[in-house]
């Protein structure tokens, strides 16, 4: 979840998409643009649209669990088909349980008019209690005139780099946080997409899943994949943080 709900000047907020409420329901819509895009192909990251189930499901996670914090506990997205030639990308986001102690949403992403890709992800309330959503958190509506876009490659802008094949970096940016003050969890799906593809280069990923095992509160993060075929598991740790393993990963790639 992004910090302060839907801050402008938040990377992820420069992703540009639009939010309205529909019932217990979220939809998003973004206009897709050459900066989201994998290097080298006209493919739509897929980490792009992790970090969209990341907003939209944690939204609907601080309607219940909030004036609370909830952290991302695990979030898994499967793509239909490649994301190539986009123009537009509509997400709809609706819980699933709505527990005492965890809440899990879906989200459902299509892409001009035909389905692309579906997305779960699960919440809990951050274990400090003296922690609370701000206001803007639970303004849940904006329009796309409301929202910065990016002006530089999503990698650029949120300062993850591939140091070497199968290794990717990503710093710690105080407008790259979540409303924990930790590194937001769909950032850190760029650093694992980023690990898995400069292990295959010339391939996007078909599938994410991660499972968030501690906050990433220093930085910068190291994310490295293995693996075999198109499948690796990617390992991030907190460099700053005695290399502590914050999220481990499992990708996929087309083949």
């Amino acid at each position: 979840m992004t910090r302060g709900g839907l801050d402008r000047r938040h990377i992820v907020g420069e992703l540009g998409m639009a939010i309205s409420v529909a019932g217990d329901a979220l939809h998003g819509r973004v206009e897709v643009t050459p900066e989201m895009f994998v290097p080298g192909t006209s493919c739509l990251r897929t980490s792009i649209l992790a970090a969209f189930t990341d907003l939209l499901a944690g939204l609907l996670a601080g309607r219940v669990i909030g004036p609370r914090v909830p952290v991302t506990l695990d979030l898994a997205i499967d793509l239909y088909r490649p994301a190539a030639g986009l123009r537009h990308v509509e997400g709809v986001g609706q819980p699933v349980k709505a527990g005492r102690t965890v809440f899990v949403a879906g989200v459902d992403f299509i892409a001009d008019g035909e389905p692309l890709a579906t997305a779960t992800a699960s919440f809990m309330p951050v274990p400090d209690k003296s922690l609370r959503l701000p206001d803007s958190a639970l303004l849940l509506e904006r329009t796309q005139d409301e929202t910065k876009r990016l002006e530089q490659p999503f990698a650029d802008r949120a300062g993850c780099v591939r140091q070497e094949p199968g290794v990717a970096l990503l710093v710690r940016s105080e407008e790259g946080l979540n409303s924990a003050n930790t590194v937001n969890g769909g950032l850190i799906a760029l650093a694992v997409e980023e690990a898995a593809l400069s292990a295959a280069p010339g391939t996007t990923l078909t599938s994410l899943a991660m499972r968030y095992l501690r906050p990433a509160r220093v930085g910068p993060l190291v994310a490295t994949a293995t693996g075999l075929g198109a499948i690796a598991r990617v390992d991030v740790r907190d460099s700053g943080d005695d290399d502590r393993l914050t999220v481990r990963a499992t990708t996929r790639t087309f083949l």
